[in-house]
């Protein structure tokens, strides 16, 4: 079979799963000039400032909107631009033949039609310097454009062949899916598996059984998960089966986003891709968690390569926040980082589009919607390089959930390797570097925003824009070498600090996941072949975790806990703390970042690990 030898990794490397699978080496060109694409329109609200002091009063006892949380229909009408004004942008867009959707709470549009038509309604002009990326300016009627934020998705030129496979998107086409280390034990019972591979495992960790024996279990709560791919239900009932769960698939609810639900299931069904593997391990970790959740089940996926990753994923978010259906959302996925020269949306800028993202979030919060994201899984650099960088989006109105390792003693490549306690995931002493992966080492993702400025619940807190870290690694020609030397570094940063918390990710110590797919050969059938259970780590099953023990918590309270980080910002400060802080600072770093000894954050883990049956009765008390 020809072809190449990756390790799957997703769009910002937020998965480390031990799948290697093999892809074609020449994929061949798409023609996508004339289908449909996707793009959004993002207004200002009606007053920012109000807008984030509602936010920040919906989590706060003293203030009179505690728990205030609005409905996209009260939203639209105390934040959002005004019906009036938005129906005048949609009249002028459907002049040009382009079909257009409010998001409720009327902060965005989502527009859809052919290129031609799309340059024709935004006067878009394509240009490119040398240099630099190409850009597509646009031009709307006076009146229309002041109250705009940023147009995301529009491009002015047909997309290259490059920029229409989403990166991330890579087919497997052999019959053979060899797995890269520990395969789960599926002789064992239910219970056993769980407590070893998956839900139980969690909940043992990080105190949740105690809420599971008052009965809590997601009941009535719904879990919105933000993919850019697609799964097989028969492997979500293969995978409840084996821990125990409950195999009733009438709690699942897809919605596609960008592409109909027949397109994303055509491509589900030709081979297996990485954003099937993350969807997969996403929902399969967040409805064992919460037994008694309906799941929804946002697909992002542009089936045609028509519509880029930075529109597909802002317009799912926007239309999960819109259906306003689930007090907990969670993503591990990103369309880039946060660099300019890796910024592949032609109508925004980095920063209009994270400014638009904020907001969107924003109103998540109003609605007490609380969101959660996977850090990423390579350190402190996303992508190899000699400066930090992160996923898209840093923003301060989601939890963004870092990754550990828990205790363990194994033999790996031939040597005993000890971890005798929970530590930050970083691991330089049995990780050997995936050179096809940019010769990157595991660890959480974990420091400081390049777009975000401190919010106002880190600012003054213990540890934060402080830290102490250790160059245990150069950079040299996209590859990561070993210093022989690390130094100790103290620094002191002044944006928005990550993560905010933590929980196991560690590949070692990590979580079952059971997949299935066609098997590449040219025999006419739609049944998958390919069928492996595998062990996967990364802070892609942290972030579904967290937000399944949000939904059970949710179960037990009168009102959602909405906006999550002012609030654990205080609780971790009081002296009967949830929190286990990860302080130490040897033996325990993100790649770079350590503990930072006496103060109760630092860059590697945030605020630490949690114990869910006291942060319960802290939501609980207020």
């Amino acid at each position: 079979m020809r072809g190449k030898q990756i390790i799957v990794s997703t769009v910002s490397g937020l998965l480390a799963l031990g799948i290697t699978i093999t892809v074609n080496a020449k994929p061949k060109p798409k023609k996508v000039d004339n289908h449909v694409m996707t793009a959004s329109v993002v207004f200002k609200p009606t007053s920012e400032s109000d807008l984030t002091n509602y936010v920040y009063d919906t989590v706060d006892p003293s203030a009179s909107d505690y728990h205030q949380y609005l409905t996209p229909t009260q939203f639209a009408e105390k934040f959002g631009q005004p019906n009036a004004y938005v129906n005048m942008v949609k009249k002028y867009l459907n002049k040009y033949h382009l079909k257009t959707t409010t998001f409720a709470g009327n902060l965005a549009i989502k527009v859809s039609g052919h290129r031609a038509d799309m340059n024709k309604a935004f006067k878009a002009k394509y240009t490119k310097a040398k240099g630099s990326l190409s850009r597509t300016k646009y031009r709307l009627p006076g009146k229309l454009s002041n109250r705009v934020v940023a147009v995301i998705g529009l491009y002015a030129q047909k997309p290259t062949t490059k920029q229409t496979r989403q990166s991330g998107k890579k087919r497997a086409t052999s019959t053979d899916v060899p797995t890269n280390g520990e395969k789960p034990q599926t002789n064992l019972s239910a219970n056993q598996f769980s407590k070893k591979y998956g839900a139980g495992k969690f909940a043992d960790h990080y105190h949740l059984n105690p809420l599971y024996q008052q009965g809590l279990t997601g009941k009535g709560q719904r879990i919105g998960i933000i993919s850019d791919g697609d799964f097989h239900n028969s492997d979500l009932r293969t995978y409840w089966k084996q821990a125990g769960v409950n195999d009733n698939l009438s709690r699942i609810h897809k919605v596609y986003t960008i592409d109909n639900a027949k397109k994303v299931t055509n491509s589900l069904n030709k081979s297996l891709t990485e954003s099937q593997i993350e969807a997969t391990l996403d929902v399969q970790s967040a409805s064992a968690l919460a037994p008694d959740a309906d799941i929804d089940f946002y697909s992002g996926q542009s089936a045609n390569g028509a519509t880029g990753s930075p529109s597909t994923y802002f317009a799912t978010f926007a239309q999960a926040i819109s259906d306003n259906r689930d007090q907990q959302i969670s993503t591990s996925i990103a369309p880039t980082i946060e660099l300019a020269n890796q910024w592949d949306d032609h109508s925004s800028t980095l920063r209009q589009y994270n400014h638009a993202f904020n907001l969107i979030l924003e109103q998540a919060a109003a609605q007490g919607i609380t969101v959660f994201r996977a850090s990423g899984d390579n350190g402190p650099r996303d992508m190899p390089s000699k400066i930090e960088n992160h996923a898209v989006t840093t923003s301060p109105y989601q939890v963004i959930v870092g990754g550990t390792t828990l205790p363990y003693e194994k033999v790996i490549n031939r040597r005993v390797v000890a971890v005798k306690k929970e530590r930050a995931w970083g691991d330089t002493y049995s990780a050997v570097p995936a050179k096809n992966q940019g010769a990157n080492f595991p660890g959480s993702g974990g420091g400081f925003s390049a777009l975000n400025p401190t919010p106002r619940y880190q600012q003054g807190f213990s540890g934060v824009n402080t830290f102490r870290a250790i160059d245990l690694l150069r950079y040299k020609k996209g590859h990561y070498f070993i210093n022989k030397h690390p130094r100790i570094i103290f620094g002191t940063g002044n944006s928005r600090n990550l993560p905010d918390v933590s929980s196991n990710a560690d590949i070692v110590t990590g979580y079952a996941t059971y997949l299935s797919a066609p098997s590449g050969t040219k025999k006419k059938t739609k049944a998958p072949q390919i069928k492996i259970w595998t062990i996967g780590g990364g802070t892609s099953y942290a972030s579904p975790q967290m937000a399944a023990a949000n939904a059970v918590m949710n179960s037990g309270l009168q009102a959602g806990t909405g906006f999550w980080n002012p609030q654990i910002y205080q609780f971790a400060a009081q002296a009967d703390t949830p929190f286990n802080v990860l302080s130490d600072a040897d033996d325990n770093n993100n790649l770079y970042y350590t503990g930072q000894p006496g103060k109760l954050y630092n860059q590697a883990t945030g605020l630490g690990t949690i114990n869910f049956e006291k942060l319960f009765n802290k939501f609980k008390s207020q």
